[in-house]
């Protein structure tokens, strides 16, 4: 199958298209590298992936691309940590809701004139941002207050692009909401503010490289956001680029939308004294609580049995396997400074 997928140098798709080309597939990926700079990866020489470096929102050049391509997967978007959403909060909604628009655009005129066959959009979580029940199922989204930071509220916004091109233009679509991906290739991003965060100056990351690097740094006592009991899941990339490939291909996936996360809650407290143990052994875990941002959700907690059912798929990596693995890549990165 051929695949087109639209931010193709990210963070996730780092991990997804690897597993596209790994299971037969050929890839089309376009990025205008505006997160993280030019950066390489394992497969850019692969024979069946081919790199386009363009912006999404040239719709001429992603119709052209489109045309070659059997599915599409909608992943490019200014994405980053919880202190991003509150310095990009225009930004984030205009930009990526041109994005979009441009992104389905060119899937529309393929499959009228080529023949694309499905869209597959990658939302987030932060649908749920105003949740009311728990676990989260998929259609709460719609059941529950809309999202209130603009990034959460974007996001929804794009699952109603796939509902109007189906209605009105018969496009078929899935729509995939990865949880708290956690894993490597997540660099310091090219638009990062430096925040205070205790006596550590930090990026405008993620939860994960943000209390890693503060842990290396010797912070003690280790800063927080909040009183740390903020539910989370964190999902292994692997395991979810699995879940988006499986999205792809299955024809059970068409005209729904998928949860993919592991099934396990952790609270950042807990995410926070783990970590520390791997770095510092039996040191004393000590901690403060900072003032928590506006959009810090409280409580994540997705539903898994749909993509269990339906695409057969589970997240099964550990949360200590995942650590075991990223601790030391973003402990170099501190090192070179590339986070």
């Amino acid at each position: 199958m051929n695949i087109l997928v639209t931010g193709s140098a990210g963070f996730i798709c780092g991990y997804l298209v690897e597993e596209l080309l790994n299971h037969g597939h050929t890839v089309y990926g376009i990025d205008n590298f505006s997160k993280y700079g030019k950066v390489e990866k394992s497969y850019d020489r692969h024979p069946r992936y081919h790199f386009v470096e363009g912006d999404v929102k040239d719709t001429e050049q992603l119709k052209s691309l489109a045309m070659e391509c059997d599915q599409m997967l909608c992943a490019a978007a200014m994405i980053g940590g919880i202190s991003y959403f509150h310095e990009f909060a225009y930004d984030l909604l205009a930009e990526n809701e041109r994005i979009i628009a441009s992104s389905f655009d060119a899937a529309l005129h393929a499959k009228k004139h080529g023949h694309l066959k499905k869209i597959n959009v990658l939302s987030s979580s932060m649908v749920y941002e105003c949740a009311e029940r728990f676990p989260s199922q998929e259609g709460d989204q719609r059941a529950c207050p809309p999202p209130r930071s603009t990034y959460g509220f974007q996001k929804l916004a794009c699952e109603y692009f796939a509902q109007g091109a189906w209605e009105e233009y018969q496009l078929p679509y899935t729509i995939i909401r990865p949880f708290n991906c956690v894993g490597t290739g997540e660099k310091r991003a090219l638009c990062d503010r430096e925040i205070a965060s205790g006596n550590i100056k930090l990026a405008m990351s993620h939860v994960v490289p943000d209390l890693v690097q503060k842990i290396v740094k010797g912070q003690d006592p280790l800063h927080i956001l909040g009183a740390g009991n903020q539910i989370r899941h964190y999902t292994y990339g692997g395991d979810l680029a699995r879940g988006i490939r499986l999205c792809i291909e299955s024809d059970a996936a068409v005209n729904e939308d998928f949860n993919l996360s592991t099934p396990v809650s952790t609270s950042v407290l807990e995410l926070a004294e783990k970590i520390w143990r791997k770095i510092n052994g039996d040191k004393e875990f000590r901690y403060v609580s900072d003032q928590p941002f506006l959009y810090d959700v409280q409580k994540r907690v997705p539903a898994v049995d749909k993509a269990e059912k339906l695409l057969g798929f589970k997240a099964e990596t550990p949360l200590d396997a995942i650590l075991d693995e990223v601790i030391p890549w973003i402990v170099e990165q501190v090192r070179i400074g590339g986070i």
